[in-house]
């Protein structure tokens, strides 16, 4: 097929807080350095924003590295952390707040902001291109573009206007091939194509498996009398307890607004388990229900997180490109923070990159070397703070909430200079137990005023999909759900899916597989769980997907 193709300086897959970053820091050092460099940004979301989904809560650090003057630019950073608490559900009625001194220090937040990292991105989006950086929203990169050595030199974005079986309409057009030095790849947790380059450059090689969560979020307003801005709560224990790792947060945010979630690590053990359901069952606790009582729900989203930390880190460079961001897995968890790791990760691969372009003198468009990205990494406090937290997750998987939340306690009281460092290899979709082995749960029906059905949170996703396109949910093996997952684990994906994407259906031959592809609000989990690795989730047409406002 002939393909358009572009050529450009530096190529940045995701515009997310590390491709932003990374953006921004590079065209700056142009800037200071009187020469050209072309920059394009690839975002698969119909607009900068769209996608992004997270607590959330903002260090600065980074932020006021890129920017430092980023109150006077107007950056949505204005509300800062008042008071926070961490406390621990012992059942569905009663918490114990837990004293300062016994919460790990990485826990304290008295400098952070309360902020929607969608609206921080479409900030970043807008100097960005102030500085001169391409933006090109609603452009999915579908695929690799690589040279006859095999090394990445660019990416094809996915063609529009096929049918459903991938059949040319009349309204078809072909995707582009953009062509770069060097490719940054920033597309978030368990980015399609990330995964592809840690296979096939063996990134992963000696590291830990990587682990995942999944995220759950819901913006709410609320009654003026129940709101505090600023005030931050962080709680694990009940709904979880006995059933998966995990914690719940509630944020006060600015205009009556405020943010509740719950994070349930995905290495839990029981097919029977529904996040969502759990999520919907938190929320009529003591603790966020006087919160939300009265309240309107405003937003609904879920997302993956990468919290592997430094152990299941990958390397972050390979012939031609750099993976960056949530698609590495910089996000410190034990923070729950990911956005300025992010962003420092974006703006030290910007540098290398600059230099590695810079002081090329092979022949023009020939891919640099970037092997530096790794040492300055290592410089940066962004590793410094992932090395002394590398315990937090194995020691939470091996002992549970208590015992590995003492280990953590008195690890970063030591600065992770005493205690050995554990690890946890085991991927998580591997943790699974036959269903004949668990216990079902029975999960109440949602009230429709504190908890919800599947159906009426994707509606507040504001997820669209053009139904005549491709499903964008690969089965390598279609027969696989029915034929094995059902029987040995009651085909978990009706259940870790938050948005209601699978179904078992009942026909005339037996129980079949149904995939719903237009309710998928990009999540990944499924990509992520599903015990016989048979779904592979791709990019949809370009502005497919969630459009978040201000999550």
């Amino acid at each position: 097929m002939e393909r358009e193709v572009m050529e450009f300086d530096v190529i940045i897959v995701g515009a997310g807080p590390a491709g932003l970053a990374a953006a921004c820091r590079l065209r700056q050092l142009a800037k200071d350095a009187g020469c050209e460099l072309s920059v394009a940004v690839l975002e698969k979301g119909a607009e900068i924003g769209a996608h992004i989904l997270s607590g959330a809560l903002l260090d600065t650090t980074a932020l006021s590295e890129l920017f430092p003057d980023w109150k006077e630019r107007g950056a949505p950073v204005t509300t800062a952390v008042t008071k926070e608490k961490v406390c621990l559900l012992t059942s569905a009625k009663h918490a114990i707040t837990v004293p300062s001194p016994f919460v790990p220090p990485s826990m304290h937040n008295h400098d952070s902001y309360v902020i929607s990292a969608g609206d921080l991105c479409r900030w970043l989006g807008e100097q960005a291109e102030a500085l001169g950086v391409d933006i090109f929203p609603g452009f999915a990169a579908q695929s690799l573009a690589l040279d006859e050595e095999g090394h990445v030199k660019g990416v094809v974005t996915g063609d529009m206007g096929l049918d459903a079986n991938e059949v040319p309409r009349d309204d078809f057009e072909p995707g582009i091939q953009l062509e770069a030095p060097l490719t940054l790849f920033a597309e978030g947790s368990r980015g399609h194509l990330g995964k592809q380059l840690i296979k096939r450059f063996a990134l992963d090689h000696q590291r830990d498996a990587q682990h995942y969560a999944i995220g759950f979020k819901e913006l709410w307003e609320v009654p003026a009398e129940q709101h505090r801005p600023g005030e931050i709560t962080h709680a694990s224990g009940w709904p979880l307890n006995g059933r998966a790792s995990g914690g719940s947060f509630l944020y006060h945010g600015a205009d009556r607004q405020v943010m509740v979630g719950l994070i349930v690590d995905l290495d839990y053990r029981n097919p029977h388990l529904s996040p969502f359901d759990e999520f919907q069952r938190m929320k009529h606790h003591p603790l966020f229900a006087k919160v939300l009582e009265g309240g309107t729900r405003l937003a609904y989203g879920a997302r993956s997180i990468t919290k592997g930390g430094l152990n299941s880190l990958p390397k972050q460079t390979f012939p031609g490109g750099m993976l960056i961001g949530c698609d590495a897995g910089t996000l410190d968890f034990s923070r729950i923070k990911g956005i300025h790791m992010a962003m420092k990760s974006g703006m030290l691969a910007a540098e290398s990159a600059f230099e590695a372009l810079r002081h090329e003198q092979a022949p023009a468009r020939q891919q640099p070397t970037t092997t530096d990205i790794e040492q300055r990494f290592k410089a940066s406090w962004a590793y410094e703070a992932l090395s002394k937290t590398r315990s937090f997750g194995p020691a939470l998987h091996r002992m549970g909430t208590l015992m590995g939340g003492g280990w953590n306690l008195f690890d970063q009281w030591t600065r992770g200079r005493i205690l050995p460092t554990l690890h946890d290899r085991v991927p998580d979709y591997q943790r699974l137990r036959f269903a004949r082995d668990c216990t079902p749960f029975a999960y109440p029906a949602p009230d429709g005023k504190l908890s919800f059905d599947r159906t009426s949170s994707v509606y507040l996703a504001n997820t669209q999909h053009d139904e005549r396109q491709p499903c964008h949910l690969k089965l390598t093996d279609p027969q696989v759900p029915v034929r094995v997952n059902l029987p040995l684990f009651d085909e978990p994906a009706q259940r870790y899916c938050p948005a209601g994407v699978y179904e078992i259906i009942t026909t005339d031959d037996g129980p079949a597989f149904q995939i719903n592809p237009a309710n998928c609000i990009h999540c990944k989990t499924c990509d992520i769980k599903d015990p016989s690795r048979n779904i592979t989730w791709t990019p949809p047409e370009g502005g497919s997907g969630p459009n978040y406002p201000n999550m």
